[in-house]
């Protein structure tokens, strides 16, 4: 399934978007927004795109109880935003926590949505 795919996808690179704020506070690197974070950022945007219009279309289609398209539309916005934010050390590193779990919390909620369905059929 593409949906359960992508949403793998999203939650590895939420890990890894806090891996790399660690590493750049650590190393204390600045990227080059035009080489390392803009073809980063636009991949992840891409399959954010991607990842609402399926998810929206099976929320219209399941209508689970405890998954709304407002959670969908606020993940895909905090993940958009924290995406570029972890190349920059001088980002809140709490704000970004914050960000980060709640969009992890939203997509393994999603994924045990998912699983239980799969489980049903």
């Amino acid at each position: 399934m593409m949906l359960q795919t992508l949403t793998d996808e999203l939650l590895d690179e939420c890990k890894e978007c806090w891996q790399r704020f660690l590493k750049m506070r650590e190393t204390d690197t600045s990227p080059d927004f035009f080489i390392d974070v803009k073809p980063h950022a636009d991949l992840y945007h891409q399959k954010l795109i991607t990842w609402q219009k399926e998810i929206e279309t099976w929320i219209d289609q399941e209508k689970p109880k405890y998954m709304h398209k407002t959670q969908i539309r606020n993940a895909v916005d905090a993940m958009d935003q924290f995406v570029v934010q972890s190349f920059y050390q001088k980002t809140s590193k709490k704000r970004l926590y914050q960000s980060i779990q709640s969009v992890t919390y939203t997509l393994e909620s999603l994924q045990r949505i998912l699983q239980k369905d799969d489980l049903d059929d």
